[in-house]
């Protein structure tokens, strides 16, 4: 029998049972589908979060007032620290080589309004460098000049909403604001770019770090953004960074710096981790599939006893009897995959429609490793049925015992 006999032989009889055949090509088909779409999504998180973090600008360092220790007992405790973390201690961090810009930042929240028109908006304090660290863009107008940090001056930056709700159709560029107890001037207006790592900057008012500082009547600063002059200076610069502020502060270490690589890569282990986990949760319901097929397979062979006990009486040996059911599994775990790799192929597309922010597409090797144990699967749970057949004694299978 030549292997297109062979293929047209098992089709036959798959198109012989059609409700068998599709139960078992749906439960194959729900394993694969399910492998695709649980890892695109964790593979889609991971990019997400590697997004964000690059979004914060690169060779970044985030200095935090407080020193994060473990020392047993209760869990560690992040913010303690016995002195304010200040605009003269920014400053100071500029006499490292490694460190190419700096940039203080003081959060609040304040109502700001305009002409009658009013909302609460956060407010963010900083200097000049924070947007060009952060790598924002201005849509209208100029950010918040350089110079002397501890200078308090009357200016602000508005985000799209901002300028959209206060402003409506008015040119927001050199109107004076009200924020808090304070009178700002308007003289510039950040471009339209959502949320990044938890700020929305269209929805936001940015003022000089010291303005902030006395409107909030707060002289420790939130945190300070540190950018590397490469990345290989950021273990240099995180080294420098310690060193001048514990000199700073009489020889105490008590800030907390990290470094924006070894956030990603935390977030990166843990994430790859959970798309393995959930991968292989996933290809459990392809053993599922198997076991139908074996189930299926012996439930074929019973019925098909003079079908096969023909066979062998017109000379076919038991080696082809075992290729044919052989054939059949394989071709129900091949058709089982080709669905369920295109229903994931769905799913995958309509999480990227419901959240386009999430680049949620199957990885190459979730693909090709749910096809191949598919596959295997199908091979592996149809080896004993097809056996099974192939020992039949052509005798007692014409007979039907």
């Amino acid at each position: 029998m030549r292997t297109p006999d062979r293929l047209s032989y098992a089709g036959t009889a798959l198109r012989w049972h059609r409700g068998r055949t599709l139960l078992t090509l749906l439960a194959m088909g729900i394993g694969v589908a399910a492998v695709v779409v649980l890892t695109s999504l964790g593979d889609g998180a991971r990019r997400y979060v590697s997004g964000e973090f690059a979004s914060l600008g690169s060779h970044l360092l985030v200095i935090l007032p407080g020193r994060n220790d473990t020392a047993g007992g209760p869990p560690a405790m992040l913010g303690v620290t016995p002195r304010d973390l200040t605009i003269a201690d920014t400053v100071a961090l500029l006499r490292s080589p490694a460190v190419k810009r700096v940039t203080p930042i003081v959060v609040g929240e304040a109502p700001v309004s305009w002409r009658g028109r009013e909302r609460s908006v956060p407010v963010l304090g900083t200097t000049g460098d924070f947007v060009r660290i952060r790598r924002w863009q201005m849509a209208r107008g100029r950010f918040l000049p350089d110079g002397d940090p501890e200078r308090a001056e009357p200016v602000c930056v508005i985000g799209a909403k901002i300028r959209d709700e206060l402003f409506g159709s008015s040119d927001p560029i050199g109107e004076w604001v009200r924020a808090g107890q304070y009178r700002f001037r308007v003289i510039g207006v950040l471009a339209a770019g959502g949320r990044s790592i938890g700020v929305d900057k269209e929805d936001l008012v940015m003022v000089p770090v010291a303005s902030a500082q006395t409107m909030f009547n707060n002289p420790s600063l939130f945190r300070v953004l540190v950018e590397a002059r490469s990345r290989e200076s950021i273990q240099e610069a995180r080294t420098d960074v310690l060193a001048i502020l514990r000199e700073r502060h009489q020889g105490e270490e008590d800030v907390t710096v990290i470094t924006q690589d070894a956030v990603l890569a935390t977030f990166d282990r843990i994430l790859r981790a959970l798309t393995y986990t959930v991968a292989g949760i996933a290809a459990i319901s392809l053993l599922v599939a198997g076991i139908l097929i074996m189930n299926v397979m012996l439930i074929s062979v019973s019925q098909r006893t003079g079908e096969i006990g023909l066979l062998k009486a017109l000379g076919a040996p038991g080696r082809q009897i075992l290729q044919l059911f052989l054939i059949e599994a394989l071709i129900l775990s091949l058709m089982g995959a080709v669905i369920g790799y295109l229903i994931g192929n769905a799913g995958s597309w309509f999480i990227r429609y419901l959240y386009p922010s999430v680049p949620a597409y199957p990885p190459l090797w979730a693909s090709v490793a749910s096809i191949l144990t598919a596959m295997g699967t199908g091979l592996g749970f149809g080896i004993l049925p097809a056996r099974r057949a192939a020992r039949l004694d052509p005798v007692a299978a014409l007979s039907r015992r």
